[in-house]
């Protein structure tokens, strides 16, 4: 991964399932220039992977906070994460 990328393994709670989180989150991050994927969980919250250039992570960040328009974000966390082989593209895996 070039040094100037960053790489963060984040989860999204609130209302953020049922309410095109993912298919949002695929738009704004391919936007933004990022590579990643983004999956509902079991337990109702939202995970993605975010890797891209700090700023466009950290603005990635920002926009998880609003979400699409009838989500209701709870709580954004992350922590960096380490990635063998950068992603292709921005996906929805599950």
């Amino acid at each position: 991964m070039p040094a100037q990328f960053k790489a963060s393994q984040v989860r999204i709670t609130g209302r953020v399932q049922g309410v095109g989180f993912r298919d949002w989150t695929v738009r704004e991050a391919r936007q933004l220039g990022l590579v990643g994927w983004v999956s509902n969980e079991a337990d109702g919250s939202v995970a993605a992977l975010l890797v891209g250039p700090d700023d466009a992570v950290a603005a990635m960040l920002e926009r998880l906070w609003k979400g699409p328009r009838f989500a209701l974000v709870s709580d954004v966390t992350s922590r960096n994460a380490s990635v063998a082989e950068l992603p292709v593209g921005f996906r929805i895996t599950g």
